[in-house]
């Protein structure tokens, strides 16, 4: 009786954990590609600044440089 009720309990948790890996159909989000559709980023509005393009700029040559 003892190993039945192991099975039974173990089947129980593998369909519990299955269960919460399902996703419905209609619950996906589509997004059009290359286009940002999240909250406001204020980074965005930095990276257009020449300070900022020109510290990037500085900091991937210090990286790029040691291969």
């Amino acid at each position: 009786m003892g190993r039945i009720l192991k099975i039974v309990v173990v089947c129980m948790g593998a369909a519990g954990l299955l269960g919460g890996c399902y996703r419905a159909p209609n619950d996906v989000q589509l997004h059009k590609p290359g286009v940002y559709e999240g909250p406001r980023d204020p980074l965005l509005a930095v990276e257009k600044e020449p300070q900022q393009q020109k510290r990037l700029q500085e900091r991937f040559q210090l990286v790029q440089t040691d291969r």
